[in-house]
């Protein structure tokens, strides 16, 4: 008997997929990344805007270290800088969408904003403005 008798007829059968099985794979894929991704994104928005707040939080602790050290909250010219220039901060606080928070000195209280999205005042969802005077809790405010 020859070698080639004795192998098993179905060793031969080739190992590996199909073209159209990798298509529906790749197509299975997507469908789930898609799905993810209109799950995910909205919640994006709404992880800024959180992150906004804390941030915000964070500023007024630095402006009551400043304040214990100066007496005096920053004049609006001066602003966040003043928090920099007394090593209160590191460098100057950017926003989730990559802008400056606007520092405004209301009769002696701070009041800390970011513009959201678009960058100007005024807007709804991710536009939507981000200001120590909206939050509940602010803890300058009950000074």
């Amino acid at each position: 008997m020859s070698l080639k008798k004795t192998r098993n007829p179905q060793r031969r059968r080739q190992r590996g997929m199909t073209l159209i099985e990798i298509m529906v794979v790749i197509t299975i894929l997507g469908l789930i990344m898609a799905a993810v991704g209109v799950a995910v994104i909205p919640k994006l928005d709404e992880a800024r805007r959180d992150t906004a707040r804390l941030d915000i939080g964070t500023l007024h602790n630095a402006l009551k270290l400043y304040y214990a050290k100066k007496g005096k909250y920053p004049d609006t010219s001066t602003g966040l800088r003043a928090l920099v220039e007394t090593q209160t901060l590191e460098q100057m606080p950017k926003d989730p969408w990559g802008n400056e928070y606007v520092y405004m000195n209301e009769r002696g209280k701070p009041v800390i904003t970011t513009y959201g999205a678009d960058n100007s005042p005024g807007g709804e969802g991710a536009d939507a403005d981000v200001s120590s005077s909206d939050l509940r809790k602010d803890p300058v405010a009950s000074r």
